[in-house]
């Protein structure tokens, strides 16, 4: 079976992600599904968001009126500073604009900079809703809940939102396009508990901890690698429905630094009950593994074929992408690879 195309965070190689913009494009390129990363206002609001901290993202830094708003705080213990989502209400908030996070790598994606609001998730409910009308195939919702630990310590229960959400948008029918993730493996419980069907995904980095179970265990909490062997693999396919890893958890790389095949993880995974997906396929040397780069320049096109079809040979379900047109073109191309990288018309300067 053809793993799934997921636009991570829209077609975010192509827009300002998280934008209408952005998920649109990506179901015009032919993602199977797209992300959003969900976050909450002061007022209990969910909008989506790559993290609450959202100077990157948005044009919040030049609003004179939102200055005295810039703070400092510790997320997940991490010591940050900019403007957070959960000292706006959404009226607020909705007067920003979204902006490229990565704009000296995506020149053309940030010459869409100022031209898109900020979306709730009940925006992208409607919008996959709107789009899949007219179609004949199912468009899906990967919901990523960030910093669940968080938003609960401050009064902000993102379980209970979000399940508030689904609900009112008509999103739990239990018919497989949603898809509820999150580093945080208590909360995907508290949804199920809140009787919100969908697969519930384990996100897990390569290194680290959850920040739920160091809250709640401290120097005793389960690193992500815990998780990762056979057994605890075993463990969690009679909890959750899957897990997703970085790509560098699925390429193999040796001892000289060369990625020359996939490791076994897809397959243990499988043995082990779970659907397996990994983040995230991009194409610019910035981020494909030192094989698979092409020249010195970090916004240039390497090799993404090769390494893109090392990932999807492995047997992994799903991709998340942030060019969906690329991760298509490589999946449905599985039968005729390509040994040379081709030109792309998007291609980043």
């Amino acid at each position: 079976m053809k793993p799934l195309v997921i636009g991570h965070r829209g077609a975010s190689g192509y827009r300002p992600e998280h934008t209408d913009a952005a998920y649109s494009l990506a179901f015009t390129l032919g993602a199977d599904a797209i992300e959003p990363d969900i976050v909450a206002t002061k007022d209990g609001v969910l909008v989506v968001r790559h993290e609450n901290e959202i100077s990157g993202t948005t044009d919040v830094a030049t609003r004179a009126e939102f200055a005295d708003r810039r703070t400092e705080k510790v997320i997940d213990g991490i010591a940050l500073t900019g403007w957070f989502t959960e000292d706006f209400t959404w009226a607020e908030l909705a007067t920003l604009r979204s902006r490229e996070r990565l704009p000296l790598l995506r020149s053309m994606s940030a010459s869409f900079d100022g031209l898109f609001p900020i979306l709730r998730l009940r925006d992208v409910f409607r919008l996959v809703d709107r789009i899949e009308a007219p179609l004949d195939r199912e468009l899906g919702v990967v919901a990523e809940l960030k910093h669940a630990a968080y938003f609960e310590s401050i009064g902000l229960p993102l379980d209970d939102l979000f399940a508030t959400e689904v609900n009112e948008a008509g999103w739990n029918a239990g018919d497989g396009r949603l898809t509820i993730e999150s580093f945080e493996p208590t909360v995907l419980d508290q949804v199920r508990a809140r009787g919100i069907f969908g697969r519930r995904v384990f996100l897990l980095e390569a290194t680290g901890a959850p920040a739920d179970l160091v809250a709640r265990f401290g120097e005793d909490a389960s690193s992500y690698a815990d998780f990762l062997t056979e057994l605890a693999l075993y463990k969690l396919g009679r909890q959750f429905d899957g897990i997703s890893v970085p790509k560098s958890l699925i390429l193999r790389t040796d001892a000289d630094g060369v990625t020359d095949r996939a490791s076994d993880l897809v397959d243990h995974a499988h043995a082990a009950g779970l659907e397996i997906f990994t983040w995230t396929l991009r194409p610019e040397n910035r981020f494909l593994a030192p094989t698979f780069r092409v020249g010195t320049r970090k916004a240039d096109f390497g090799n993404w074929q090769a390494e893109f079809c090392t990932i999807m040979d492995s047997g992994i379900d799903g991709v998340f992408a942030d060019q969906p047109d690329l991760a298509v073109f490589v999946r449905d191309g599985m039968t005729t690879r390509l040994p040379q990288p081709v030109p792309h018309p998007f291609t980043a300067v």
